[in-house]
């Protein structure tokens, strides 16, 4: 993935993708999708647990911001004498696929392009990644055979339903679903194949599908 550098001892060594992400259960719900979606990838999966701060930044404080996750992302990697192979960077929009969503994600892909030595991801989730859950219905079913996703929220564009957490919530059943659930959902959804066909869609989903096929 990554080009080793001449006689660098880590490049002897493994490859590692670095993680970032708002919260661990983001990240952990990315890793499941890495896993799911490239089974062949050969790499260590490692996480930088910093802030990610980037879809209100433009200009040179989003330089900087995406400057700073790669240095972290760097050291991450040297921590554990590997190679940094590939970058994969999870926010939550906070807001549907419109304009903005296009907007904001070219931005950041650009921005990573621009500022990272290795393949970058922006995983950038509208409205939240929750919505991604959404996709796979079947999969709320093996975490507790109580829930139930109703057909308001089932087979439609999940970018486009807004608080998707707090639809979970109110509409599933019992269990109450919390965050933590994500990615016991998401882990389901790998377990049972069911990552290569969503029961609906989700522009924010689909790139970050899409960028993830050049490493499968």
């Amino acid at each position: 993935m990554s080009k080793k550098a001449k006689g660098d001892k880590a490049s002897r060594g493994r490859e590692v993708i670095v993680i970032a992400g708002e919260h661990t259960n983001d990240r952990k719900i990315v890793t499941h999708l890495v896993r799911g979606l490239c089974p062949g990838l050969r790499v260590g999966i490692e996480e930088i647990r910093d802030d990610v701060r980037l879809k209100e930044a433009t200009g040179d404080r989003l330089t900087q911001r995406v400057q700073t996750l790669v240095r972290k992302a760097k050291a991450k990697a040297l921590s554990k004498q590997a190679n940094l192979s590939g970058l994969i960077v999870h926010e939550d929009l906070d807001g549907v696929t419109d304009d903005r969503y296009e907007t904001v994600r070219k931005a950041l892909a650009n921005s990573f392009q621009d500022n990272s030595p290795c393949p970058s991801v922006v995983a950038l989730a509208a409205w939240e990644s929750e919505a991604w859950l959404l996709l796979f219905p079947a999969a709320f079913t093996y975490v507790h055979r109580s829930w139930h996703i109703p057909a308001s929220l089932s087979g439609r564009d999940t970018g486009r339903i807004a608080s998707p957490k707090e639809e979970l919530q109110q509409k599933i059943g019992s269990p109450k679903f919390r965050e933590d659930d994500g990615p016991k959902i998401m882990a389901a959804a790998r377990e049972h194949h069911l990552l290569n066909g969503p029961h609906g869609s989700n522009r924010s989903y689909a790139d970050f599908v899409a960028d993830l096929d050049a490493w499968r």
